[in-house]
């Protein structure tokens, strides 16, 4: 099968097409023919080595986090699929691999995909969709008449958890450019601050949660706008020692994720906050209810461009400018 794998990592060196074995599935696992998968900014953290010691994949690597397709095969155990099923997820931890023609994948990773939906809408989904969902609700529990801030609201993470934010009852504010603030708007958000003209600091207060995904001083910053109690979320850092468990890391390497944030971990607790670094997982059961909510029209994908298959190399450079609305996606099938 045709596919697009790093073959060293490092910011400079190129993804390339080449011919992959096809996956075997395993009895718990489903072989998809992959149409359509979404870039994301994880793709170019993962080519350029971020996270090997972390996820110590093997090399060649084909990238890619997120698709939508339909079933080819499944393992002996697999009981919620059959071939012909039209799906879409978010790969497993221990592998990439979106960025080909098939993929083998577990099935409690897997969800049917939202009927309403194109494949190429429904791959755009799987990695923000689920990172929002673990950040809004699973960790902080998000309820009416709260106040979330969301940086990037015009981004991928953005623009679907200001609509899960506002399903959920909460008042939602979030920062993005000058050209995107009525846009934003229109996805829901109820206040809205330019970084071109505001500091957010000085506009915002009282905030229950703060979901963060960009790098900088903005995390510290956003500390400044919560009250005592409340979370703040971080998906670009620092890590800390519940994702290093949650890995199964050594002691030795939980050590280091303490460390590296014990800084913002104190700064938090001197204002009363709490403070957690999020590196979403997969989830079929929580697809399924992401699809229930996009099928009844509560949530919508934002797609801001779509690329032939052979242009992946360029979607991933587009992605990197960090100048999307939305998503990225690639039409594979």
């Amino acid at each position: 099968m045709k596919a697009f794998v790093v073959e060293r990592y490092g910011k400079k060196h190129a993804i390339r097409m080449a011919e992959r074995p096809e996956p075997a599935p395993g009895e718990d696992e489903v072989l998809v023919e992959i149409h359509a998968a979404s870039v994301n900014p994880l793709d170019a953290m993962l080519r350029a080595g971020e996270f090997k010691l972390l996820l110590p994949y093997k090399l060649p690597l084909i990238l890619g986090n997120d698709f939508a397709g339909v079933v080819i095969r499944v393992g002996a155990r697999v009981r919620s699929f059959k071939p012909g099923d039209e799906v879409y997820a978010r790969t497993d931890t221990d592998r990439a691999g979106s960025f080909a023609e098939r993929i083998a994948i577990r099935e409690s990773s897997l969800a049917h995909k939202p009927k309403t939906l194109s494949m190429e809408q429904a791959a755009s989904i799987p990695l923000v969709g689920l990172t929002a969902w673990q950040a809004l609700i699973d960790q902080a529990s998000v309820k009416a008449g709260q106040k979330v801030l969301i940086h990037a609201g015009s981004g991928g993470v953005g623009s679907f958890a200001i609509q899960l934010a506002k399903h959920l009852g909460a008042t939602v504010a979030t920062t993005t450019s000058t050209a995107n603030v009525g846009w934003v708007k229109g996805l829901g958000a109820d206040v809205v601050v330019d970084y071109k003209t505001q500091a957010f600091e000085q506009v915002l207060g009282g905030y229950d949660f703060a979901l963060n995904s960009l790098k900088g001083d903005t995390l510290e910053r956003s500390l400044r706008v919560l009250k005592p109690g409340a979370l703040a979320i971080s998906l670009s850092g620092p890590p800390d020692k519940a994702f290093a468990q949650a890995l199964g890391l050594n002691g030795m390497l939980q050590l280091v994720m303490s460390l590296l944030s014990f800084g913002i971990r104190r700064k938090a607790a001197a204002r009363q906050l709490r403070y957690s670094f999020l590196f979403m997982r997969p989830s079929g059961e929580q697809l399924a209810k992401i699809a229930a909510l996009v099928d009844a029209g509560t949530i919508r994908p934002v797609v801001d461009r779509l690329f032939p298959f052979e242009s992946t190399p360029d979607a991933l450079a587009y992605v990197e400018q960090g100048r999307a609305k939305g998503k990225v996606v690639i039409k594979i099938k």
